[in-house]
């Protein structure tokens, strides 16, 4: 069985896996349009994390694990809780290809993704706003920070190729709010 990770499972997929590859998946988009009040936010400031949008001219980038024997059971109950029931997506089965100039057909792996009608799904936003929360926003795995930085350094490294201009816009928004917040505090502390 293989997995398609595109947001943390990238950097953190949390289960054992016999081999894992980079590469594509197409007709959908990445979007920071998931809520996330365990992982990288709270009940009180939910943070946000992606999901996939179909979108039938788009590619998104991300990394398969392939899981056998034993690691089935264990990388689906254990991605089920994780992906499902604490972050509210569904799965799916799509055509993954892989990065490699020597890979030949593609390859069909499971994908989770959050659909508008779950309860934690927040939707579009301007990349400021998303910025703004993401921010402010931390949970169980760490600050949401973290996780929109991991996921531009992904894609910066392993897809050097590929264009993300909804991840690199939101990152640009963070970058560029994040020195008012270190000028405001370091004011407040010498008040």
């Amino acid at each position: 069985v293989w997995i398609f990770g595109y947001g943390s499972l990238v950097w953190r997929p949390g289960f054992e896996f016999t081999s894992r590859k980079v590469g594509f998946i197409r007709g959908y988009s990445r979007r920071f349009w998931q809520g996330d009040t365990f992982h990288r936010g709270s009940e009180k400031t939910p943070g946000r994390v992606v999901t996939l949008l179909e979108d039938c001219g788009a590619c998104t980038w991300g990394v398969a694990y392939e899981v056998r024997g034993e690691q089935i059971a264990a990388s689906l109950e254990y991605l089920n809780m994780r992906e499902a029931v604490l972050g509210g997506y569904d799965t799916k089965l799509v055509k993954f290809h892989p990065q490699e100039k020597d890979a030949e057909e593609p390859i069909l792996a499971l994908v989770y993704i959050a659909t508008p009608q779950n309860p934690s799904y927040l939707g579009p936003a301007s990349e400021e706003d998303i910025a703004a929360q993401i921010i402010v926003s931390s949970g169980c795995a760490g600050h949401n920070i973290e996780y929109l930085l991991r996921l531009a350094d992904f894609m910066r490294y392993f897809c050097p190729q590929a264009e993300d201009e909804h991840l690199f816009s939101i990152e640009e928004a963070l970058i560029s709010i994040l020195p008012c917040l270190y000028y405001t505090e370091e004011s407040l502390e010498e008040t």
